[in-house]
């Protein structure tokens, strides 16, 4: 197929290169400009322009798709279908009807669970049991459009978020090879109006733990930001984040040093397994307690 491709960050990479791989025509890749990063602050091209770049395709970094010559020069391409996972971009109803086919969506959750920006990191900060990728129908709504396949994967007791995103963004560049092979004989089933939640971007307010919260519910937090933004606690005025963890026994108060870096919650307790220090790599909690004192209390 004549294949437009929408993507920014490292989540949409391996779809670009399956698409590649599996012999589509990729017209055009879609990415969102440059962005100041590092300690220069010079612009760093996206993961998705990189990887088009390093595979010979045309690049186009529009800051916007409102005005009529964005979509004009989206049109005169004249695409069998685009192709949008993680773009970043509000698509105008003369983009998404401008490709034969429409345009296809690779969302990162079992729709209509976890709508919206975040769906990996609220589905383990939630506690969900699964999760997995849809194939959507894209329309005006946000997620909302008709699912015309999904995959469904595991939620383990430690998974993180760095973790989910690897093995969801491999499914879903698996998952979007098929459904363009079987496209024809694919029914558009529409997403039910019961079970609709938002994954509302993550806030770095969010991030501090609560010490005082049930140990299921720091837990999930932990993995769940890990390993960006990074939940975090103070260590003796030190600012430490906590970037794995699992559920651990022990009574204490909140906040109490059990043993190791095992931390009694408001109920139960959680020992964190990896963690980074200002300045430093992640290491293993086992690592870093070789040069950190908890002390008896952390807050």
């Amino acid at each position: 197929m004549k294949i437009i491709f929408m993507g920014t960050p490292d989540f949409s990479v391996p779809v670009l290169q399956a698409l590649v791989d599996a012999g589509h025509d990729i017209l055009a890749v879609y990415s969102q400009p440059p962005r100041p990063a590092g300690r220069g602050k010079k612009d760093r091209p996206s993961p998705v322009q990189k990887r088009a770049e390093a595979l010979g395709l045309p690049v186009r970094s529009p800051v916007s798709l409102k005005s009529p010559e964005a979509q004009a020069a989206f049109a005169a391409l004249e695409a069998d279908i685009a192709i949008v996972v993680a773009y970043g971009l509000i698509l105008p109803q003369p983009v998404l009807d401008a490709p034969r086919l429409g345009c296809l969506n690779i969302h990162a959750s079992l729709l209509p669970r976890w709508r919206g920006a975040a769906p990996i990191h609220r589905a383990i900060m939630a506690g969900d049991a699964e999760t997995g990728v849809c194939i959507m129908q894209m329309e005006a709504g946000l997620d909302t459009g008709p699912v015309l396949l999904r995959d469904v994967v595991q939620i383990g007791a430690e998974t993180t978020t760095g973790a989910l995103h690897d093995q969801l963004a491999a499914m879903g560049a698996g998952l979007i090879v098929t459904a363009l092979d079987r496209l024809p004989d694919l029914a558009a089933i529409p997403q039910p109006e019961d079970g609709v939640t938002y994954a509302a971007k993550i806030d770095k307010a969010e991030a501090r733990v609560d010490w005082t919260a049930p140990a299921p519910q720091v837990d999930q937090l932990i993995r769940g930001l890990s390993p960006f933004p990074g939940a975090w606690c103070e260590v003796a005025g030190e600012r430490v984040k906590l970037l794995g963890s699992r559920l651990a026994d022990g009574p204490g108060a909140p906040g109490r040093v059990l043993s190791g870096f095992t931390i009694a919650c408001g109920e139960g307790a959680v020992e964190v397994t990896q963690v980074q220090r200002s300045g430093k790599r992640p290491m293993s909690a086992a690592e870093a307690l070789r040069g950190l004192d908890l002390g008896v209390q952390i807050t």
